[in-house]
Order: structure tokens, then C-alpha cells, then sequence
């Protein structure tokens, strides 16, 4: 189960790739748009604003500004079906990903829809999971909120930016699962179309913690609204001041959350591969090594065809696990 827990972390060095230089095939476009399957504050739009509008504009590798449209809905269903049934051809759209995307495909989330349905450009950093709870709980540690899910499982509510089954929820069964409990189902997960909601259930007091990624906690951390319980990296994260891995507490959890980007599957080949120079740009860049680091995230990329086989990989294992969870049948 170590082996299997560690794929769908994600991390496979196997297709860490360098960042050449940009070659664009074509005149840079004009008129791009990002489109985030979520409302404001959570990863798919920070995937959007920093490094995508802000950088590819900076670093000149698209004509003037890039336009981010939130679309919230069926976590990150409602943007996919979108993108498919209406802007199959759109060369001038990307749209943020990650392995939550991965995750809802292959838990059926979507509908019919599979990862066939669009073109996978490329991923560009890390986020690795947290665990947070309000700045005022009074759960301490890990372990403390661990005894609660053993004793008292329905007001240790759990919340997150993904549906019930998805990433964020199954981040929370992973430790749950090392901790020993074997009845999952009676850990209580309310999900919210994106983590800047979910959050600001645990930080008025009416859940007890908050499962996400690293970038979408820093802002209320700096705040001292919130307090990181457990991060489930293998090394702790310089960006969120000391925090303690879970591994560090003594639960073997490790869950890494890609950001990356898809385009419309009708695109051409051209501006295909204009997307993967764009984005291959951004990660070799030191602008963007820089914004990584203060977010949280740490170093992943994987571009083009290599990392469209890492999405089918993951795909593949994901739906595996979310079967011995008991998250899907």
C-alpha cells in the first residue's frame, strides 16, 4: 500500500524534465484567456493568475494581457464540460489543472468525460497537502485531531475545496487510514466549490479543520488566522514557517497536489505546442522559481506527451486507491 500511496502523491521523478528555452512555432497570440474551474482564492486560480496571466505576459510570451475567468461548479465539472462542448477549438484558451482533476476523472466525477476530451500541456510545481485548523482550536497537534475522528467522528468535521471523494477528501483518509481507523465513511468531509470557502468554515469555528494545499493556506497564515497541523511533503515547506510534516508526527502520508495547465482538444498542433513552449517558458524561468517558493510549492514539471501519460498513469491509480478507500465502487 506504500507503493500505491506514493503514486498517487504524484511524486514520480521519472518525469522531471529541464525547461528548455521558448521556440514559438507561430506569432505569439493575442487575446489569450485562463480559465479557472473554481471561484477566486483556491489553487486553479492562483494556476491562472501568477503563473500563467502574470508571467507569460512578463516573460513576453503572449501579445498583451491574459484574461482569468472563474468558473465554479461540480468541482471543476461545470469549466471541463465547458470546455469541451463550447471552446473544443479555442487555440487562445488554458485552463488550470491539477491532480485533483486527474482525481475526479477517474472517480467518474465528470460524467462520461475522460482525460481523451482535452490536450494536457504541461505541470509546473508541487503543492503539497495541508491540514489546517483555526488559529483559536484546540487541537494541537495531528495526533490530537486523530483521537477526535477515534472518538467523537462527527464534530471533527472535516472541509475542503474538492466533491466528496475528490483530492482534498481522500488526503483526509489517508491519514485517517495510517492512524489505523478502519471505518473511513464515518469521517464527516463537507466539500466546497473552492479552498478559500472552505476555509473560512474552519476559521469562524464551524468545522474543525481544513484540508488543502499549501498555496491556498499561505495568505491566512500570514494572517495568524490559521495554524498548519500537518503538511504531507517528506521535508518540511520553508514557505510555511516550520511547519511539521506528517511524517515528522509519525503517520506515513505524503500527498502532492500538481499544478498545471489543459488546452481544448480541438486545437492544433501549432498552438499545442505553442502552450507547452508558454508553460515549459514559466517553469525554467527565475520568476517563477521565486513566486514558487514563497507560495509553497515545491519543484515539478512535465510538459507535452510525457506529461500526458503522467495524467493517464495517475488516472489509473487514483481510481485503483479510490476503491480500497471505499470512496468509489
Amino acid at each position: 500500500m506504500t507503493r500505491k500511496l506514493l503514486l498517487l502523491a504524484s511524486v514520480l521523478s521519472g518525469f522531471m524534465l529541464a525547461n528548455p528555452a521558448i521556440s514559438m512555432a507561430q506569432e505569439k497570440l493575442s487575446g489569450t484567456e485562463c480559465l479557472a474551474p473554481a471561484g477566486a482564492g483556491g489553487g486553479w486560480d492562483f494556476t491562472c493568475r501568477v503563473p500563467a496571466a502574470q508571467l507569460m505576459q512578463k516573460l513576453n510570451l503572449i501579445d498583451g494581457a491574459m484574461k482569468v475567468v472563474n468558473m465554479s461548479g461540480s468541482g471543476g465539472g461545470k469549466a471541463f464540460s465547458h470546455v469541451v462542448t463550447t471552446r473544443n477549438n479555442d487555440e487562445k484558451l488554458i485552463v488550470a489543472a491539477s491532480a485533483a482533476t486527474a482525481t475526479r476523472l477517474a472517480q467518474k466525477v465528470y460524467g462520461d468525460y475522460k482525460a481523451d476530451d482535452v490536450r494536457w500541456v504541461g505541470a509546473l510545481g508541487m503543492d503539497y497537502g495541508v491540514i489546517v485548523v483555526s488559529k483559536d482550536s484546540p487541537l494541537k497537534t495531528l495526533d490530537d485531531l486523530v483521537q477526535k475522528f477515534k472518538s467523537d467522528p462527527r464534530k471533527a468535521i472535516i472541509v475542503g475545496g474538492s466533491s466528496v471523494g475528490g483530492w482534498d477528501h481522500i488526503k483526509a483518509l489517508l491519514v485517517a487510514k495510517a492512524a489505523g481507523i478502519k471505518n473511513l465513511r464515518s469521517i464527516t468531509y463537507i466539500p466546497f466549490d473552492n479552498g478559500g470557502k472552505a476555509m473560512l468554515e474552519v476559521i469562524s469555528g464551524r468545522a474543525a479543520a481544513f484540508t488543502g494545499d499549501a498555496s491556498e493556506v499561505i495568505g491566512q497564515l500570514k494572517a495568524g488566522e490559521v495554524r498548519i497541523l500537518a503538511v504531507l511533503s517528506d521535508q518540511p515547506i520553508p514557505a510555511l514557517s516550520g511547519a511539521k510534516t506528517a511524517k515528522e508526527q509519525g503517520y506515513d502520508v505524503v500527498g502532492g497536489n500538481w499544478r498545471a495547465f489543459y488546452a481544448p482538444a480541438g486545437i492544433s498542433d501549432d498552438a499545442y505546442n505553442y502552450w507547452v513552449s508558454a508553460v515549459k517558458a514559466v517553469a525554467g524561468s527565475p520568476e517563477w522559481t521565486a513566486l514558487r517558493e514563497k507560495n509553497g510549492l515545491a519543484e515539478f514539471t512535465s510538459f507535452g506527451k510525457d506529461f500526458d501519460a503522467f495524467v493517464r498513469k495517475q488516472i489509473e491509480n487514483v481510481a485503483e486507491i479510490s476503491k480500497e478507500l471505499g470512496v468509489t465502487k
